[in-house]
């Protein structure tokens, strides 16, 4: 492929799948919803002529089941949706992290509740992590440009697959139908991730015994190795109604292979932190406006810095621990109601004042607002 050839103007659904093709991923199944709608469009022509398969389902549901039965037949598989189906997947998404299925759910948010509008928000932060029952560890990545749609894609694959676990793609309504240049590498250019499958015997097979890295591994059904699948509580052998000691193990297990290996899952973006005073954080298609309102305020002065989580969940905790050391603001912007700012109030644990500046309407914000507030909060600060 040559330079210009390489580069291609994409819609950012246009640009996940491509990423999810780079990848690997060979299977989608979906079920039409606004904005994510040409997420599975896309992937009905792309699949097939990479020699893989889509398929509509009849609901969300099914979308998700038959996403997790192409996971555990050895195929890297993938679905797309927005908030009202999010919430349909609820149930399979708690039985993929039990089950430790790879998988990515691609979130095209948009304005909740219920089915809301088909506006632009982010108000399913809280909804990805805490849906399931359990409480136990999942990864979300939220991307802020096209490009990052169709990069955070491919992370998004290869985290799956290394710690058997399903990702979110924090999408939104703007970013899924925005239009911009994105330079798609060579394939021998991207990293490629594959599940870790057995080395032992199929007779010493335990299929969800861990070693050192807390993610077992995996055999495809089909395979020699026998697997068994349950959506409830097991032990390494996959065997129903563990003893006590078993529980503890898997429910452990399942929270430490993730919080274990924080240095390669987290990702930030950090500008003129050094010696800001006032720090904006913000994520996703937010992040744009925010980034240029902090330019804007050291134009002015005033010693502003910009934190964006890329990677949202597992939540970038100690770093925000560490900032709320050094600055005397945190500003959070977010378009919902108030959701991540609660977890930097908690992590901040009071060394810094946290305030929220919030926009539900369906609109982007304005870099304008957000300087205006941190026009505010410099002036509370030189009090």
């Amino acid at each position: 492929m040559s330079n210009k050839r390489a580069i291609r103007l994409m819609q950012g659904n246009e640009a996940v799948v491509e990423g999810a093709i780079a990848a690997g991923v060979r299977f989608f199944a979906g079920y039409p919803i606004t904005p994510a709608t040409e997420v599975a469009e896309v992937a009905s022509q792309r699949m097939p002529e990479v020699g893989g398969a889509f398929i509509q389902m009849e609901d969300e549901i099914g979308s998700l089941s038959a996403v997790i039965g192409a996971s555990l037949g050895g195929v890297k598989a993938m679905t797309a949706t927005s908030g009202p189906g999010l919430s349909l997947m609820v149930e399979n998404t708690g039985h993929a992290i039990l089950s430790e299925i790879p998988c990515v759910i691609v979130d095209v948010q948009r304005m909740g509740p219920a089915h809301g509008l088909i506006d632009l928000a982010q108000g399913d932060m809280m909804s990805v992590k805490w849906a399931t029952p359990g409480g136990n560890e999942v990864i979300a990545l939220a991307p802020s440009s096209v490009k990052e749609c169709f990069e955070l894609t491919i992370k998004a694959v290869n985290l799956s697959e290394r710690y058997r676990v399903p990702v979110f793609l924090m999408s939104d309504a703007y970013l899924g139908h925005m239009r911009e240049k994105v330079k798609v590498p060579e394939p021998g250019q991207i990293e490629i991730v594959e599940r870790s499958r057995p080395t032992v015997s199929p007779d010493k097979y335990l299929c969800k015994d861990a070693g050192p890295t807390g993610v077992p591994e995996m055999a495809d059904f089909g395979s020699p190795y026998r697997t068994k699948l349950i959506a409830s509580l097991h032990n390494r052998s996959g065997d129903y109604s563990p003893p006590r000691d078993e529980r503890v193990y898997l429910l452990h297990r399942l929270r430490d292979k993730i919080l274990a290996h924080l240095d390669e899952i987290v990702m930030l973006e950090e500008r003129m932190l050094e010696d800001a005073k006032i720090a904006v954080l913000a994520y996703g298609i937010t992040a744009r406006p925010a980034k240029a309102a902090v330019r804007a305020a050291r134009a002015l002065g005033i010693k502003a810095g910009f934190l964006r989580p890329i990677t949202v969940w597992p939540f970038p905790a100690e770093t925000i621990a560490r900032l709320a050391e050094r600055v005397d603001h945190i500003i959070v912007v977010e378009l919902n109601l108030g959701q991540i700012v609660r977890e930097v109030e908690r992590t901040s644990a009071g060394k810094t004042q946290v305030t929220l500046l919030s926009q539900a309407d369906g609109f982007l914000i304005t870099p304008d607002k957000i300087l205006d507030k941190i026009k505010e909060v410099n002036l509370l600060c030189q009090k």
